[in-house]
């Protein structure tokens, strides 16, 4: 089971929420449409920190993680 990864706000036109487990390098991002949450395997604390401070995250995502890193859709709860 994969532990809770905190998310915080990001202003991006695809992406409402980000956050990293330095500990399991595992990189989450929460896309706008849909609100769907991503778990991105690999992604070292230095290249999450280059991607929150992006000047686009969006397109940093879809050049450097994207192809790069195995996903899981996170299916949550509802409570």
């Amino acid at each position: 089971m994969q532990s809770k990864i905190a998310l915080h706000k990001v202003s991006s036109s695809q992406i409402s929420e980000i956050g990293h487990d330095p500990a399991s390098n595992t990189m989450a991002v929460r896309f706008k449409h849909g609100g769907t949450l991503y778990h991105y395997k690999g992604v070292s604390a230095e290249k999450f920190e280059q991607f929150k401070t992006s000047e686009s995250i969006g397109s940093f995502l879809g050049k450097h993680i994207k192809g790069q890193h195995d996903f899981t859709k996170i299916i949550e709860k509802k409570e």
